[in-house]
């Protein structure tokens, strides 16, 4: 599968959550809501990127005991989510109570945050196999460990990479990233871009400036 984006609505208002998405819709088919937006606005912000006929990734990282998580899910599957993401840090009793909810959207594990520098790559796959044997569908992990990932766990498994800038982008406060072309090479599903896109000047030329450094 080749790889999509998700764009990051990491902005503080309703205004510019709105130009974005009604701006960039025809061209990525995700966005991503997360803890600044999703606090402010709830189940709305949502609603404005359903109107445009495009999917939403719930990206709040549920790491609570487990009833509380697998509520939280059910109440995610209420508003339409097409993904969300629980924190591996929460253990394999949360986990599982998050992936038997059923129906439910896609849930993705949290491994190690990409602001996290160094090698990690172990600790990596051992919470994406954690994140597997408890049912859920794949993991976010920074683009260094796409390789391994893949090659431990196939193609069927879900791999949404943050720390995604473009060549010669500023890195800011991620620390293991990767251009979208290296990273979609090595097989991520989604990549997830935030200020490349949304601080850009334009941010639709942006994004397909990267899309076609993607091949895309």
């Amino acid at each position: 599968m080749k790889s999509k984006i998700i764009v990051a609505l990491d902005v503080p208002d309703w205004e510019s959550a709105q130009s974005l998405v009604q701006r960039l819709a025809p061209l990525v088919p995700m966005f991503k809501i997360g803890a600044q937006l999703f606090t402010r606005y709830g189940p709305a912000i949502v609603q404005l990127v359903h109107q445009q006929q495009r999917d939403v990734f719930l990206d709040l990282k549920y790491h609570d005991i487990p009833n509380t998580v697998a509520n939280a899910v059910a109440a995610a599957q209420a508003l339409s989510v097409h993904m969300l993401t629980v924190h591996t840090a929460g253990g394999a009793e949360m986990l599982r109570a998050a992936a038997a909810v059923q129906p439910r959207p896609r849930i993705v594990g949290v491994t190690v945050l990409t602001s996290v520098a160094g090698t990690v790559a172990d600790e990596v796959v051992t919470r994406a196999r954690l994140a597997r044997d408890c049912g859920l569908d794949g993991v976010v992990a920074s683009p260094h460990e796409i390789v391994p990932l893949r090659q431990r766990f196939g193609d069927h498994f879900i791999i949404v990479t943050p720390g995604i800038r473009p060549t010669g982008s500023a890195t800011g406060d991620q620390h293991r990233v990767s251009t979208p072309a290296a990273a979609a090479a090595a097989g991520a599903d989604y990549l997830v871009i935030g200020r490349p896109i949304i601080a850009a000047a334009d941010p639709l030329a942006a994004t397909r400036q990267i899309l076609a450094e993607m091949g895309a």
